[in-house]
C-alpha cells in the first residue's frame, strides 16, 4: 500500500486536500479536467491533480481494474513535467495487478 504510506507521511492539511480530490474522482467517475486526466502515451494510466498550500502540486496516479479505482503512486511535483521515473513506477505497479 505505497500510496497509503505516502499519504500518511504528509501533513494533515495536505492529506485532507489530496483525500478530498481522490474521493471526488472516485465517486464522480468519470470526471475530467481540471481534477483528473489520462496520461498520454500511457494506456490505462490516469492522474488526480491536487493543489496544495503554498502553491505545491501533488499527483496521484491510478488505473481502473475490475471496475475499481486502484491508486498506484503518489508524489509532490517539483517540475512542470511529470518525471518519467514516477510514471514508470505507476506502470510497473499497474502491470502487477494482472
Amino acid at each position: 500500500m505505497p500510496v497509503r504510506d505516502w499519504l500518511l507521511s504528509l501533513s494533515d492539511a495536505d492529506r485532507k486536500a489530496i483525500g478530498d480530490d481522490i474521493r471526488t474522482a472516485e465517486f464522480g467517475w468519470p470526471i475530467g479536467m481540471p481534477l483528473c486526466r489520462s496520461i498520454s502515451g500511457r494506456k490505462g494510466l490516469w492522474e488526480i491533480r491536487a493543489n496544495l498550500e503554498g502553491g505545491r502540486i501533488a499527483r496521484v496516479l491510478f488505473c481502473i481494474n475490475d471496475g475499481a479505482m486502484v491508486l498506484l503512486h503518489g508524489f509532490i511535483k517539483k517540475t512542470q513535467k511529470t518525471p518519467d521515473n514516477e510514471l514508470t513506477i505507476a506502470e510497473r505497479r499497474m502491470r502487477g495487478l494482472t
